[in-house]
């Protein structure tokens, strides 16, 4: 039985997380906001791409994550801040993307996900994505993602290298190689 994404609990998880961890996601918000590399890789991949926007998803503890950057075409696709399900990602989920997984969803309506992503990434309206890992010396630092809002996409190959890239682009920005974890 798969389990079901809930925006109530969803919200009410993102508001107490925020006491928790605010002083962490916020520094690490300004300093990405200063970082060029963050903001012209980001920009660059959504432009490229066109696509609704590029976002970078920061595990600020295992596996519990925000949204903490984010490039957009239009204000109304803004996400900043955004927690994930955390029911759906898990120690799997992971070490897939730790061994350098890339995830490239055409259609959520037509791929084989689990329901809480699927209706995770309705509640973001998404209709398309393309997921890459953004891996630092100390392992899984977040996710680059790539969302398509519209309507649904095909990723050629050149994209989802474009898509690698920006992350390994990332993964050397002075904002991201800073050690924000709690003590």
């Amino acid at each position: 039985m798969s389990m079901q994404f809930d925006p109530n609990v969803h919200a009410k998880r993102l508001t107490s997380e925020v006491d928790e961890f605010s002083p962490i996601l916020s520094s690490l918000h300004r300093r990405m906001q200063r970082d060029k590399l963050v903001q012209s890789t980001t920009y660059e991949l959504r432009n490229f791409l066109q696509v609704d926007r590029v976002v970078v998803y920061y595990f600020y503890t295992q596996w519990e994550g925000r949204v903490t950057f984010e490039s957009l075409s239009d204000e109304k696709f803004s996400i900043f801040g955004s927690t994930g399900p955390d029911q759906c990602f898990n120690n799997e989920y992971a070490a897939l993307y730790l061994a350098g997984r890339v995830r490239a969803i055409a259609d959520i309506q037509n791929e084989p996900i689990e329901d809480c992503h699927r209706d995770f990434l309705r509640y973001l309206q998404v209709k398309a994505n393309l997921v890459v890992p953004i891996l630092t010396a100390n392992g899984l630092w977040g996710l680059l993602i790539a969302h398509q809002c519209q309507g649904s996409r095909s990723w050629s190959e050149s994209e989802v290298e474009l898509m690698q890239a920006g992350a390994l682009a990332l993964a050397e920005a002075p904002s991201i190689k800073i050690d924000l974890q709690p003590d």
